[in-house]
């Protein structure tokens, strides 16, 4: 676990990479939103999309974001604290690591919700929104075993795993959905794991991180793969899955002659939409955040205003302390086959320009 390290402000100004919107006029107050880092796509849209969500709703926003330093979420929170915020929305960089800095957030009566990425072992914050996302492991596990036609009898057929990070609470309920669709076929040899890795410990990905993926599958494939084609990935994020297609290309597959593998993701980033409309990907999970910003600044603001807050699960996301009130959000499977009727049709998600 890490130690919370107090920054002088000086020094939290400089580590800070975020984005601070105030409006003088404003009698909401401002909320703060700390998210995990820039270098994903999809969490500077959602700190976008949350500013906008509160900004209609008449706050201010804090907005930062701490490039998955957790000692630098931890001075942000307490810096944003410090000037006076009225709520928080968090993204733990490492969900164990708030107790400290909620316990003075719930003296100081400041309304929390913990944001996609579950907040452990403490009381002292009063919701949680994300994605079903052991639903999103069923989609990515249905994903692999519709392709290879396992149902179908089909195999047995090579396949690796690389999960999430473990300190994200997400990673292990996306990998319990995922091994609820696969584990049925490793156990009867239908798909083989030539590595051995199938624990989470052994298949995590620290923060999600491409590049950490990418050493890794150019790993295996090294010990493993030299004679032996692998006919699938789990891979679990569209960042990770980047990692493992760039790794695959580098030897060979997808080239003509030897076949890319089965390859999955999560949320649907345009450079993973664009490798699935070349064939280097298979599928993404489509995780609409403009609802998911939507959704948290509608349960701040309610319960900031004495109103029912909207929830939809109240049992499954136990954090170690509590089980935490949850609302849950739908997740949508995308292919080759589907991508544009989803993402721009239906959506308007995308446009097709982005997506070419």
């Amino acid at each position: 676990m890490h130690t919370i390290i107090k920054f002088a402000a000086a020094v939290v100004m400089g580590l800070a990479i975020g984005a601070c919107s105030k409006n003088e006029s404003s009698e909401k107050g401002t909320i703060g939103i700390a998210m995990p880092s820039k270098a994903e796509a999809r969490w500077v849209s959602d700190g976008s999309n949350i500013v906008d969500a509160l900004k209609k709703l008449g706050y201010d926003t804090d907005l930062q974001y701490a490039q998955y330093e957790a000692p630098t979420q931890l001075s942000q929170i307490e810096n944003m604290m410090v000037k006076g915020v009225k709520g928080l929305i968090i993204a733990p960089i490492d969900g164990t690591t708030m107790a400290d800095v909620l316990k003075q957030a719930r003296e100081k009566g400041i309304k929390v919700i913990s944001y996609d990425r579950l907040i452990r072992n403490s009381k002292d914050f009063d919701y949680y929104v994300t994605f079903d996302n052991y639903r999103t492991g069923v989609l990515q596990g249905e994903s692999i075993v519709d392709a290879l036609q396992l149902k179908q009898g089909k195999g047995p057929f090579n396949l690796e795993i690389f999960a999430g990070s473990t300190d994200d609470n997400n990673a292990h309920v996306v990998y319990s959905g995922v091994m609820s669709q696969i584990k049925p076929y490793i156990d009867s040899g239908k798909l083989v794991v030539r590595s051995g890795q199938q624990a989470m410990d052994k298949v995590a990905t620290l923060n999600w991180d491409g590049g950490l993926a990418q050493a890794r599958m150019d790993n295996l494939l090294s010990a493993f793969y030299s004679s032996a084609h692998l006919d699938a990935v789990l891979a679990m994020n569209d960042q990770i899955a980047n990692g493992v297609v760039s790794s695959l290309r580098g030897v060979g597959y997808g080239n003509g002659r030897s076949a890319m593998p089965i390859v999955t993701g999560q949320d649907a980033e345009i450079s993973s939409i664009k490798s699935i409309i070349h064939g280097a990907q298979t599928s993404t999970i489509f995780k609409d955040t403009r609802a998911l910003a939507e959704a948290a600044a509608q349960m701040i603001d309610a319960e900031l205003s004495g109103k029912t807050v909207t929830v939809n699960d109240t049992t499954s996301y136990d954090n170690g302390s509590m089980i935490v009130p949850t609302q849950l959000l739908t997740p949508q499977l995308v292919d080759s086959k589907n991508w544009q009727k989803v993402l721009v049709d239906d959506t308007r998600f995308y446009t097709l320009e982005q997506l070419h």
